[in-house]
C-alpha cells in the first residue's frame, strides 16, 4: 500500500554513517527530514548531499532533524564523504543510511517502478533508489512527499520554505498563497470566521473575496531567520 499525507511513518531499525538508529526514536520530539538519493559516487547526488549539509543548520534552527538514504553500504557512504567535501566544501553533518537489503526502500516505496521485487534479474537501475523526500512531524506521520525523477536533482530550499510554511500553519489558522516566502502575508482559513478572524489578527486583514482574506504572517514561537 502506498503511504499518503497524514499516515503514521513506518518505523524501522537501520545503519547509518553515525551508528545503528530506531527511527521513531531518533526523530524525538521534533520534525526529521528523510531524503533518498541513488547512487554513491554520483555527480547529481555529491551535489545534492554537499548543499544539504551546507543548510542543515538551517534546518536544525526549526528543530528539523536530517537523514539520508540509499541502498549503498555505509562504508560506502564514509568513502564518498570525503569527494563530497572536497568538491562542494561541506561534508554530510547528517546520518545516512545504508539500506543493502532494501528493507526502508521498499517500506516507503523509494524504488523505480520496474523494480522487480526480488533478487532476481536486478540491475543497477533496479536497485537504486529514486529522490524521495519525505518530512515527518513530531507525531511522526508524514507531512510532505516529494519524488524527483534520478537526473534532477532537488530544491532543497524549496523544502526549507515549505518547513517554514508547515510549521507556521500548524499553529495559526492561516494558511499560506502561492510562491510565499517567510515574511510574507498568509491566508486566513475559510473556515475561520469574521468575528473569530476579529479576535486572532486585531490589527484587521484585507478582504479580496469573502473566501480570499490576506494578513500578515503572525509571528512563529521560536521564529528563525533565514540565513
Amino acid at each position: 500500500m502506498s503511504l499518503r499525507i497524514n499516515d503514521m511513518a513506518p518505523d524501522f531499525n537501520a545503519e547509518t554513517t553515525e551508528g545503528p538508529i530506531s527511527f521513531h526514536q531518533w526523530i524525538g520530539n521534533g520534525w526529521a527530514i528523510l531524503f533518498s538519493h541513488p547512487k554513491d559516487f554520483t555527480p547529481v547526488c555529491t551535489t545534492e548531499l554537499g548543499y544539504m549539509a551546507r543548510i542543515a543548520p538551517e534546518f536544525a534552527k526549526r528543530n528539523c532533524k536530517l537523514i539520508g538514504l540509499s541502498v549503498d553500504p555505509v562504508e560506502s557512504h564514509a568513502k564518498w564523504a570525503k569527494d563530497i567535501e572536497e568538491t562542494q566544501g561541506h561534508a554530510p553533518n547528517y546520518p545516512i543510511i545504508g539500506d543493502r537489503d532494501l528493507a526502508v526502500s521498499k517500506l516507503y516505496n523509494m524504488l523505480p517502478a520496474d523494480e522487480p521485487g526480488t533478487s532476481e534479474g536486478r540491475t543497477p537501475a533496479t536497485n537504486a533508489t529514486v529522490r524521495s523526500v519525505f518530512v515527518v512531524g513530531p507525531d511522526k506521520k508524514i507531512k510532505l512527499m516529494l519524488t524527483y525523477p534520478m537526473s534532477t536533482g532537488r530544491n532543497f530550499d524549496e523544502i526549507l520554505r515549505v518547513l517554514d510554511s508547515m510549521q507556521l500553519t500548524m499553529e495559526n489558522k492561516v494558511a499560506t498563497p502561492v510562491n510565499w516566502k517567510p515574511g510574507e502575508d498568509v491566508i486566513i482559513l475559510a473556515s475561520v470566521s469574521d468575528d473569530e478572524a476579529k479576535t486572532l489578527f486585531p490589527e484587521g486583514w484585507t478582504t479580496v473575496k469573502p473566501y480570499l482574506r490576506t494578513v500578515k504572517q503572525p509571528a512563529k514561537a521560536g521564529q528563525a531567520s533565514r540565513g
